[in-house]
Parts: structure tokens; sequence; C-alpha cells
């Protein structure tokens, strides 16, 4: 079983707001020794288990995998069913898909309500397919052939920084191979983010107040999402979303669905090149985390030249903590070096000096309750 629970990543504690501990003094401590005494434990496991528990972790994500993949939690959605339906009705092996599931409900992932009879658990919903939120496709992305293919080659890339998708797959970069040689991965990954991003979009609203903007650009912005919440919930706001042409070509249906349309523009570009001018708040929501410093540092220098002098800059992304404080960036840091060529994942201090090179200055990190923060900045008027 996981050996830190997803509380402490997620913390929103005075103790641990986002993994942003008020103790911000990072204090080295002597190096201890093993201690393989009975009386050594960790959350009450003994290191060598604890581990081994780590290391096995595959066996889990590929278990989800499968369930999900095979629409196992849509066919439990009206009730219980027997391995023996359930088989049939995703073309698996009956003994197979009865390890499987097993295995999952051990962990709260379904639950065995009678023999080889399943149910669906509170976590199990987030693999049905019509759920806010759903979590379905995030699941089979995460396990998708590239992405193991990537995290396979990691050793290569802590030893030689050459980045895995110019190795494996010849392309520039990770949105190269989505859009052009494999747009069938793609689809499926930008399922995955709006599940993916569904609950920190609530928690963004919940925490940020966007009441002092008056028209917000949402850069990188996809199909407005995000954009289209804000607005729906502050009615006097404009909005703007931009992404390049072939994103926001689709963002139509959703906009008309949420009843924001006619208060949002929608504008087709580049950020490396232009970025629509005139907004007094520009937001970018897991964008910043995808480049390296000094591509970032180009699209903040675009945003700065087109943000009127008071605007705000908003930075929706994890912001690393110090020391060994537990937080889900961390492993996703890792997961960023694996399959794009210069993602990272960043500190407070690394933040503050990316904000500085491209002519803002952070004024305070707003917490959220998920594992996020609003990184909010202004035009540094000394520059």
């Amino acid at each position: 079983m996981p050996i830190t629970p997803l509380e402490s990543l997620n913390s929103s504690t005075p103790q641990d707001v986002n993994g942003l501990s008020e103790d911000r003094d990072f204090k080295a401590r002597p190096l201890q020794q093993p201690n393989n005494s009975e009386h050594s434990q960790i959350n009450g496991v003994p290191p060598a288990v604890a581990l081994m528990q780590m290391m096995t972790g595959v066996w889990l994500t590929q278990s989800i995998y499968v369930a999900a993949s095979l629409g196992i939690a849509d066919l439990l959605k009206e009730g219980a069913k027997s391995v023996d339906e359930l088989a049939p009705a995703v073309g698996a092996q009956t003994s197979h898909l009865y390890r499987v599931l097993r295995a999952l409900a051990s962990f709260g992932i379904f639950t065995e309500v009678a023999p080889r009879q399943f149910a669906l658990t509170e976590m199990a919903e987030y693999l049905r397919s019509d759920v806010p939120g759903s979590l379905r496709s995030l699941s089979m992305t995460m396990s998708d052939e590239w992405q193991w293919n990537c995290w396979g080659d990691l050793l290569n890339i802590v030893k030689t920084g050459q980045p895995a998708m110019q190795k494996l797959y010849q392309v520039n970069d990770t949105f190269e191979y989505l859009t052009q040689k494999n747009p069938q991965a793609g689809a499926l990954f930008d399922k995955a983010m709006i599940g993916w991003c569904s609950a920190i979009h609530l928690a963004v609203l919940n925490a940020y107040d966007f009441s002092g903007i008056h028209k917000l650009v949402d850069v990188a912005g996809g199909h407005g999402t995000l954009l289209a919440s804000i607005l729906a919930k502050y009615p006097y706001l404009q909005g703007v979303l931009f992404d390049l042409p072939q994103v926001v070509a689709g963002a139509g249906p959703l906009l008309e669905s949420r009843g924001v349309a006619d208060r949002c523009e929608v504008v087709g570009g580049s950020f490396f090149e232009t970025i629509p001018a005139g907004g007094d708040g520009y937001i970018l929501s897991h964008i910043v985390h995808d480049w390296g410093d000094e591509d970032c540092i180009k699209f903040l220098s675009t945003i700065r030249r087109a943000i009127a002098p008071h605007g705000k800059l908003l930075v929706v992304e994890m912001v690393i903590p110090p020391g060994d404080t537990p937080h889900f960036g961390k492993l996703l840091d890792v997961e960023m070096m694996a399959i794009f060529s210069g993602g990272r994942e960043r500190t407070e201090a690394e933040y503050h000096q990316l904000f500085q090179a491209a002519g803002f200055q952070i004024t305070r990190i707003v917490p959220t309750a998920s594992p996020v923060s609003v990184i909010e900045g202004v035009v540094d008027l000394n520059r």
C-alpha cells in the first residue's frame, strides 16, 4: 500500500500548505546510519518492506490501467456485477480479470461485495468515463506506450541529459509527437488533462479572488475550461482565450455550453511571437512547467509587452517546498524530466528568478486546496 498518505501531499494545514511549510528554513540534518532494528518503522512498516512497496508500485499502476482501459467502472455504475458477467462484456479472460480486480479491491479501488462479485467504491467512481473529474483517461495516458518508453529511458536521461522524446521518436518535443506523429495519443492526453485539471480549477476558483481584474487573458488556455469557469463566477469579467489556432478552433461548443461565449474573445497564435494586448490579467495554468527557463522567459516577456501597466500575471503551478517535505510536485518534476524537453517543477526561489528575468516581480503566492498555488506577479516598473 502507499507509504505516504495522499493527504500529506495535498495538505493545506498550517503546518504544510501545499508543501509550503511555515518554517521555510531548511536545516541540514546529520547523516544517520540505517537502523534495521524492529523499532525502525516508516508509517508502521519496516523500511525494507516500505521500500519494496514503492518499488512494486508499477504493479498497481498497470492494474488500474487495465480496469480503466476495459471500462469496468462504467459497467458497474448501476450496481455490482460478477466477474462472470464482466469478462465477456469486455473481452477478457474471467480468471485473469478476477485476479486484477481482487488486487485493486485490496487498495479500495472496487470492492468484492460477494465472492467474485464487484462494486464501485469512491475511488473507483473516478474511473468512470461519464463523471466530472474522471481520471479514466489519465490512467490510460499514464500507461500509454510512449509514456512507458520515456520512463524506461530515465537512467539514460539522468546520465546524459538527452530528452527521451528526441531519442526515441525523432521529434523536437512532446507536443510535436502528440499533435503530428501520434494524434491518437494526443487526443487521449487532452482528455486526461481535462480530468486532471478539473479539481485544480475548482481549487483555484475557491482560493483566488479575481474581482480586481476586468479583462483576463488565458494564455495557452486550450478550449477554455478554466477561463469559462472564472467568467461564470465573475459575470462582469471579459475574457480572451488564446492558444494555437488549431486548438482554439474547438473552443466554441464549451464556451457556448457555459453561457460565456458572448464575453470571451477567441484568438489563435503562438505565445512566442505575440499575445493579445490590453488585458489587466494574464493567466497560465500548467503551462510554465512544460518549458525550460529560456523558453519561459521568452513567452513571459511577450506577456510583459502586452499586459496593462498595473496588470497581474497569474501562474498556476506547483511550488516545490524545501528539504524532505513530501509533495506531489517532486515526483511530477521527474515526470516532466522524463517526457518533456526542459519541462520542470520549480521552487519559490526559482519562480522569483524566472519572474524577474521576464520583467515581473512576485507579489504573493496563494495556496489552494490542491497541490497547486497561484503565483501572482506584477510588472517590475524598475526595468
